[in-house]
């Protein structure tokens, strides 16, 4: 089970920023910039797209971030995006308007904000974060009470989402191994994949259920070919031998008795079956 402590993680990460390698180049263009401003005379104070007013306009929008008032630090991070565009300025308030739309609930607009970012700063120093960030936004394993009152698993639900994060998750770890990301990335993956196995097999008891013996064959081999090594592959193999019992199929039904058997010698689905709870019991 992932923690919920980590989702605090993007915060610090971006709290952080400043003093890293990223934050370190911003400071850096930022100090450039001052000091030219400061040798012209004629530029006017009050110009919106001076350094010192888009420092003012980022400051405020980092106390509204750290006080929770994501909408209009949204407001002002878009406004520093535009004026800055094409510096690391702008880079950081694109990474800053992920965060702030991702903790609003805006979870599209989170997701546009990271996709507009990876696919114009692929060279940036921050890619690797921004990574992290699309599969943490992708990643959500909050049921809502709903979901808790009625027992429902996590892997009973839509899945896209879960691909979608894992799929991030993989480019980091793939692209970073080295990124102080991809620890936390390899283990979500492991989860998502094991949830995914389990929803698949959860398609298959569903079609079993309802007497689609072969649409639940078909799901059960799915899920064991796509994740061969997730827990749920027991499950999936039982299904499969009644499914093609069902069927009468004999073969196909001793073939996949044999490899539960083999794979997994103690099974209590293959020596007792389901032993499922009425459907109207909440816990």
């Amino acid at each position: 089970m992932i923690e919920k402590s980590v989702e605090r993680r993007p915060a610090q990460a971006l709290t952080e920023a400043p003093r890293g390698r990223f934050g370190a180049a911003l400071a850096a263009a930022a100090g450039v910039a001052l000091l030219a401003l400061s040798a012209c005379s004629s530029s006017p104070k009050d110009d919106p797209n001076s350094q010192a007013s888009l420092d003012k306009l980022y400051a405020d929008a980092r106390d509204d971030l750290s006080s929770g008032s994501y909408d209009r630090a949204i407001k002002t991070l878009e406004r520093i995006e535009g004026r800055a565009a094409g510096t690391l300025m702008a880079q950081q308030a694109q990474l800053d308007l992920a965060w702030a739309n991702y903790r609003a609930g805006e979870r599209a607009a989170a997701l546009t904000v990271l996709d507009r970012f990876i696919k114009l700063n692929p060279s940036s120093p921050a890619l690797d974060y921004a990574l992290y960030m699309k599969g943490l936004v992708n990643f959500n394993e909050d049921l809502g009470l709903f979901g808790r009152m009625a027992n429902q698993d996590i892997s009973e639900r839509d899945q896209q989402a879960s691909r979608d994060a894992m799929l991030a998750f993989k480019q980091l770890v793939e692209q970073f191994p080295e990124s102080k990301y991809s620890a936390e990335a390899s283990v979500r993956i492991d989860y998502i994949t094991n949830t995914l196995a389990k929803y698949e097999v959860h398609v298959a008891r569903y079609y079993y259920n309802r007497g689609a013996y072969l649409a639940a064959a078909n799901r059960a081999q799915q899920s064991l070919s796509e994740f061969r090594y997730a827990p749920s592959a027991e499950e999936a193999l039982y299904l499969m031998v009644q499914s093609y019992d069902k069927l009468g199929l004999p073969n196909l039904r001793d073939d996949a008795l044999r490899v539960l058997k083999l794979n997994f010698p103690n099974s209590t689905l293959a020596a007792k079956g389901y032993s499922e709870k009425a459907w109207w019991k909440l816990w």
